[in-house]
């Protein structure tokens, strides 16, 4: 083992230690430990992926096979708990056992856009926190502090784990969130630093929703981003962890559901609808290439003016089967008042149980993975139910940029294309999507689950943990590319998951 991969192990340690101090080194957590205080979960991922890049360039598949073990502690005294859940990976490639770092295509893959090196096998501090639920009667009331999963309905506000302070309040009639929150660390011995677009960024959040009448919600949500980071000066060299841009942006949004990612909900007709305002001030960094180094020539700034909807119709035609319709749409380009194009948190996954069944699936293809800027997409599905045994989910997406001379935000496709439009003088530069084509290409999709024991779990973990005792799990999607990635690129791609999940 060298220094340095000693030095980062010890870092983890010790993170994990501290976790575990707040559980039982005080007298405070001085609890009776029993089988609900102490696990470990264990999840067999297989996956196959062909191919990233659509074959504009060498290699983007990734076949291979990982285990994911997560032991998690648990302790509670009176209105105080606490929770710490280590993970160790062992895989024969760098492959996804994690749905919520999947989404996020800076975390998914061994070809990375942000100059940081996975490695097949890591060791890392999932969650740690300390809960107090003592500050009103309510049951549903939680005041929560540490690194923990920050999670709404739709995946598309926040879906992920970071280090928080969040206050939570759920009752029959009314839910409401605030809170804080910036990323320190992944927590992980193969990531020595943070994502660029992660640093010194602090996020400001909360939610309030209304059952205005039985199984019907209203609510309103509002996100601030603060990105206090530095941009290189122009001259300077630039690498992939310097940032790229910083600045300021506010989302504000309305919605309205009928509790429609409730997999128990037998309501004949389920919808939702949001719509989302972003505003703020952005400042880019303009580059250039000198003699092969990426060299600051400048910054661009600008103010934002976009938004985002978010649609959906669910009918239910008998107790086991649904079919649905969505359409989703994040601005793009230039609204005349500023930078027009649509992009969301930073914290989203895009993961839900839309379609009506406990399984989440991507809101944007599990093989596309888009990200709802300057992107609109027409979705239609159809699920099955079997009790609580069984559930399956197939989903057809079709995708359009809405402005056909810009690009779309993050997605699961890497391509790299020789411009078309090019001139002919000397080498045609790359180019992500082609100017003038709006289309992206169409998905289909299939997500089917089958579950086992239930009940293994203590109820107080829920949150953390939101899947039975076990399951197995097929999740995948084939892609078919459009107008907008060439006609030099593979006519199909696909990105496919067995997963293999025991709770102890």
């Amino acid at each position: 083992m060298n220094k340095d991969y000693a030095m980062k192990l010890n870092r983890i340690t010790a993170g994990l230690g501290l976790s575990v101090s707040l559980l039982s080194a005080s007298s405070a957590w001085a609890v009776q430990m029993s089988d609900d205080n102490f696990g470990l979960d264990i999840k067999i991922t297989a996956q196959s992926e062909d191919d990233r890049d659509l074959g504009t360039r060498d290699g983007g598949d990734v076949n291979g096979i990982g285990a994911d073990l997560r032991p998690w502690l648990y302790g509670q005294r009176g209105a105080w708990s606490a929770f710490a859940m280590g993970q160790a990976v062992v895989a024969s490639d760098i492959i996804e056992t994690d749905t919520l770092e999947s989404s996020d295509p800076e975390l998914a893959g061994d070809s990375q856009a942000d100059g940081r090196e996975r490695e097949k096998n890591y060791l890392a501090l999932r969650e740690f926190w300390v809960d107090y639920a003592g500050l009103t009667d309510y049951p549903g009331e939680h005041l929560r502090l540490g690194r923990q999963r920050l999670h709404n309905d739709d995946g598309q506000w926040r879906d992920t784990h970071i280090e928080a302070l969040n206050w939570t309040f759920d009752t029959t009639l009314l839910r409401a969130s605030l809170g804080a929150a910036q990323r320190f660390s992944d927590y992980r011995t193969d990531l020595d630093e943070l994502a660029p677009e992660d640093e010194d960024r602090l996020h400001l959040f909360g939610d309030v929703a209304t059952q205005w009448r039985p199984g019907h919600w209203l609510g309103l949500s509002a996100h601030h981003s603060r990105d206090d980071g530095k941009l290189a000066n122009p001259g300077e060299p630039i690498d992939a962890l310097d940032k790229r841009a910083t600045g300021e942006l506010t989302w504000l949004g309305v919605q309205a559901h009928s509790d429609a990612y409730n997999f128990r909900n037998q309501q004949p007709v389920n919808y939702w609808a949001s719509l989302t305002s972003l505003t703020g001030e952005r400042e880019a960094l303009t580059r250039a290439i000198d003699n092969g180094q990426e060299i600051a020539t400048g910054k661009n700034s600008d103010n934002v003016s976009a938004w985002g909807t978010d649609l959906g119709l669910r009918f239910r035609l008998d107790p086991n089967w649904q079919v649905g319709g969505a359409y989703a749409r994040g601005s793009g380009g230039d609204d005349g008042n500023g930078t027009g194009s649509y992009r969301q948190t930073g914290l989203h996954s895009n993961r839900s149980a839309f379609t009506g069944t406990r399984s989440r699936v991507h809101r944007y293809g599990e093989a596309f993975r888009g990200e709802l800027s300057n992107l609109q997409s027409a979705t239609l599905f159809g699920s099955w139910q079997l009790a609580e045994d069984y559930d399956a989910s197939l989903v057809y997406h079709k995708f359009w940029r809405v402005d056909d001379r810009q690009q779309i935000g993050r997605s699961g496709i890497n391509a790299r294309i020789d411009d078309p439009l090019h001139d002919g003088i000397g080498t045609a530069p790359q180019v992500d999507l082609i100017d003038g084509e709006k289309d992206l290409g169409q998905e289909l999709d299939l997500v089917a689950t089958k579950y086992f024991k239930q009940g293994l779990l203590p109820a107080s973990m829920s949150q953390a943990i939101d899947e039975p005792s076990a399951l197995v799990r097929f999740r995948g999607g084939v892609f078919k590319p459009g107008d907008a990635y060439g006609n030099d690129s593979d006519s199909l791609m696909h990105r496919a998951f067995v997963d293999v999940i025991w709770k102890y």
